[in-house]
């Protein structure tokens, strides 16, 4: 305050808690539809507003909470923050959604392409090591994708389930397929007396090495 000894306040009272926002009868509620997972529109109702994250010795930090909760009641309240108060409250929710691809992404090269599970010692060499592995991530699933844009893979289907997009574990055993055919017929002798396998044997063969790889 003007006249007061000491350094400007670097807070002000504490506000509520987002818990208590939820169930005040105050707090202000704007409906809005955002894109959710898969591509859905979704009507969620959100409140916002600003605040500061302070902690003795840190620096404060500017931060916009947000508030959503379902009209319908299905789903369980949700708030989230944000270091960037410009943004809007639809804007942060939606990065929320997108982080749902990159948790994906971690998930599918870590289980299938050996991410965190490289038996190197310097940090060097995961350093190196673990771009390549998520470069690889994306050229599979480009050629997947340029193989399917063209109609030259059909999406394999369980007699319990139907897909109606590949996973990473398809892609992969897609272009495995397609680097195996293209290094055994490079191959092939051009005589001699071969033993002759039924077609669909070989499919049946060709399917379990490309997933079980």
């Amino acid at each position: 305050a003007p006249g007061q000894m000491g350094r400007p306040r670097r807070k002000g009272q504490r506000l509520p808690t987002l818990a208590a926002r939820l169930e005040s009868p105050e707090t202000v509620w704007q409906t809005v539809t955002v894109q959710w997972y898969g591509g859905q529109p979704r009507v969620l109702e959100l409140a916002t507003g600003t605040a500061v994250w302070y902690h003795v010795g840190k620096p404060t930090v500017p931060l916009r909470w947000v508030l959503v909760r379902d009209p319908q009641g299905k789903r369980a309240a949700q708030g989230f923050l944000c270091t960037d108060p410009s943004q809007s409250a639809a804007q942060i929710v939606q990065w929320y959604r997108w982080r749902w691809q990159v948790e994906v992404t971690f998930a599918e090269v870590r289980a299938h392409l050996g991410v965190e599970s490289q038996r190197q010692w310097s940090p060097r060499a995961i350093a190196r090591t673990t771009p390549v592995l998520l470069g690889l991530f994306s050229l599979v699933v480009v050629q997947a994708q340029r193989s399917q844009r063209d109609g030259n893979w059909k999406l394999p289907q369980a007699a319990w389930y139907r897909k109606e997009r590949p996973t990473f574990i398809d892609a992969l055993a897609l272009v495995r397929r397609q680097l195996w055919a293209a290094e055994l017929l490079r191959r092939s002798p051009g005589s001699g007396k071969l033993g002759k396998v039924r077609q669909e044997l070989w499919e049946c063969w060709s399917d379990l090495l490309c997933y079980s790889a």
